[in-house]
């Protein structure tokens, strides 16, 4: 990890008001969460469950809420590691307007960082959604209704309840889309952390930000589809690059 690559970071976010954060599953990976590429991720352990299929097949249902009681132990697990809080605390002394995530732990908002502020193009796994009248309720409730015996539990509606997260086949959120595409078109700088950046539409972001002329800055151990048109390159783990990155702007 380059010193200069550190300060050019630094010295833009401490310069600029209008900075984004972009994360994936790379920022959560040291709170203990599988991330989904890589080797023995979890795309390679489960088959992806369509939104079609969650929605036409009760076996579907029924197999979907396994998984994510199989998982459940290292989500509830996790909690926010040197990465989130230092972009936490960017983010308390101005230097962060939005964090816009892949992720769907909510590790962000436990950081610290309002849920104003932190846009999630995938949803969050912490709170169940309903698929016909939308209505929010808690995973724990859920869970509970599973471990009693109800493998595939819905909604007093009669709608199916699932994690409010975006399934394969499932349309992105409208509007956390548009507010992800302004902000990125209008942004200082966008700093790209924990992501590979192959997965659409997110994946055009660091591109508007780009085309806009704001810093780009990428911070991922893989290669990722801008890594030739970026300012700054880091491949180093999240953790200790963005509290350096932190200690250089808060002493400034």
């Amino acid at each position: 990890m380059a010193a200069d690559d550190i300060d050019k970071i630094a010295t833009t976010l401490s310069k600029n008001k209008k900075c984004i954060f972009f994360t994936g599953a790379g920022i959560s990976t040291e709170s203990g969460i599988s991330d989904y590429r890589s080797k023995g991720g979890i795309w390679e352990q489960f088959r992806p469950i369509y939104y079609d299929d969650f929605m036409s097949s009760r076996d579907a249902r029924i197999e979907y809420w396994k998984r994510k009681i199989e998982l459940d132990g290292q989500l509830s697990n996790a909690r926010p590691n040197r990465a989130h809080q230092a972009i936490a605390a960017l983010y308390e002394k101005g230097h962060v307007e939005a964090v816009i995530t892949q992720n769907i732990d909510g590790l962000h908002q436990e950081s610290g960082i309002p849920d104003n502020a932190v846009i999630e193009l995938h949803g969050n796994t912490r709170r169940i959604r309903c698929m016909k009248c939308s209505a929010l309720s808690s995973v724990e409730d859920a869970l509970a209704r599973i471990k009693k015996g109800d493998p595939a539990p819905e909604c007093s509606c009669g709608g199916y309840l699932k994690p409010d997260t975006i399934s394969f086949g499932q349309a992105m959120p409208e509007k956390e889309m548009s507010r992800s595409v302004i902000l990125s078109k209008n942004c200082t700088c966008f700093i790209v952390v924990g992501s590979t950046l192959l997965v659409q539409p997110a994946s055009h972001l660091p591109g508007y930000a780009r085309e806009a002329g704001a810093f780009l800055g990428i911070i991922n151990l893989s290669e990722t589809p801008y890594d030739k048109v970026c300012n700054v390159l880091i491949r180093e783990k999240a953790g200790i690059t963005l509290q350096a990155i932190k200690d250089r702007v808060l002493v400034r």
